[in-house]
């Protein structure tokens, strides 16, 4: 049985006590690859409407609009935290070379598996675009760390963890916009995600060829259940024929990790289960804490509207994004699920922590 959603959050203070106890994070270093619900910061200064940087979001941040899709922290940043880095991981567009020792944040909001997904929004950094961003991060700790071996890197690279969260742009901005784009025409849903998740495939070989080891692989959303699409469909609850499609994709995608992991020798590869529904705690789950925009990217909220005073409530930030409270939760779970690759001698951490909790 999981966890319940204060349960979570209960989890996620006093592991993060527990890292900073231990003055190490439990990792070397965390690389992140994703769209707008890891993105803290890449979209900032592209020509596009999928950008986070004005108020209300960031409201709860420490240092207010940072580009997170959120008003406080996303799952990344809660991951990296739960990890025991000091600080969140910094974004590609703004990482230094000597804090790209400890990893790089490269998701991008209305990024997707697919080059042409979210084309219609403007700028944004596809997975091929991330991954090649990567392989000019290891160039640089090359010539930092490695005295220009790319071997001693590669060594450095085996002993982080990779989390990638794709897919879910390919389904709301793509697949299910065709206005914008044709492949439901081309595809039927189950040869949409069968054709997705064989591209997906040889992008994960690419960064297992460029040292990744240990990933932790999100299935996509069940955006069928975010306002926004809600609205679209004029449906008053989550829409079947969304989620359908997802669930055939992530069972697609769990096939497909199983036979990474059999082929490619010392990878691991871990499913992270996404989230259908969280405790009462969260009780306002149709509709965003924010005032939605009716100018910018489908969505977002309004710039420098007054947001909803109970956002602990809320599920939903804007009318696609958690709210930090969410994040909370979904970041431990997340956690959780990426235990088999932490170092040895952490690995009896969260049980340890799921009995404390109980004891409570």
């Amino acid at each position: 049985m999981g966890f319940s959603s204060v349960t979570y959050i209960l989890v996620f203070f006093i592991a993060t006590l527990s890292s900073f106890i231990s003055c190490a994070p439990q990792v070397p270093c965390y690389f992140i690859f994703g769209d707008s619900l890891y993105d803290n910061g890449n979209n900032n200064n592209l020509v596009t409407e999928a950008r986070a940087n004005y108020p209300p979001y960031g409201i709860d941040f420490p240092d207010g609009p940072t580009g997170r899709f959120s008003n406080g922290r996303n799952i990344a940043d809660v991951i990296a935290q739960l990890l025991g880095f000091e600080k969140s991981i910094p974004p590609y567009a703004t990482a230094s070379p000597n804090e790209a020792v400890l990893g790089v944040n490269y998701a991008s909001g209305a990024a997707g598996i697919r080059d042409e997904t979210g084309q219609h929004m403007g700028g944004r950094i596809s997975l091929n675009q991330q991954i090649a961003h990567h392989a000019t991060t290891i160039l640089q700790l090359a010539d930092l760390i490695g005295n220009g071996n790319l071997k001693k890197v590669r060594k450095h690279l085996n002993k982080c963890i990779y989390t990638v969260a794709m897919g879910n742009n390919d389904f709301i901005n793509n697949y299910f916009s065709p206005q914008h784009y044709k492949t439901s025409s081309l595809y039927t849903p189950e040869e949409y995600a069968e054709q997705l998740v064989q591209q997906y495939s040889k992008q994960l070989s690419i960064l297992y060829k460029y040292g990744a080891r240990n990933f932790g692989i999100s299935g996509s959303s069940y955006s069928g259940c975010a306002p926004e699409m809600m609205t679209r469909y004029d449906s008053d609850v989550c829409v079947d024929a969304i989620n359908g499609a997802v669930v055939q994709f992530n069972a697609k995608l769990v096939a497909a990790l199983a036979e990474l992991e059999s082929n490619l020798t010392g990878a691991k590869f871990v499913y992270i289960e996404p989230s259908l529904g969280y405790s009462t705690d969260f009780n306002v789950t149709d509709k965003p804490c924010c005032t939605v925009s009716t100018t910018i990217g489908a969505g977002q909220c309004a710039p420098n509207q007054v947001p909803c005073d109970s956002r602990q409530n809320y599920v939903f930030w804007d009318a696609f994004h958690p709210t930090e409270g969410i994040s909370l939760v979904d970041g431990a779970a997340a956690y959780e699920a990426l235990s088999p690759l932490y170092a040895e001698e952490t690995k009896g951490t969260l049980p340890i922590l799921e009995a404390f909790v109980n004891d409570i």
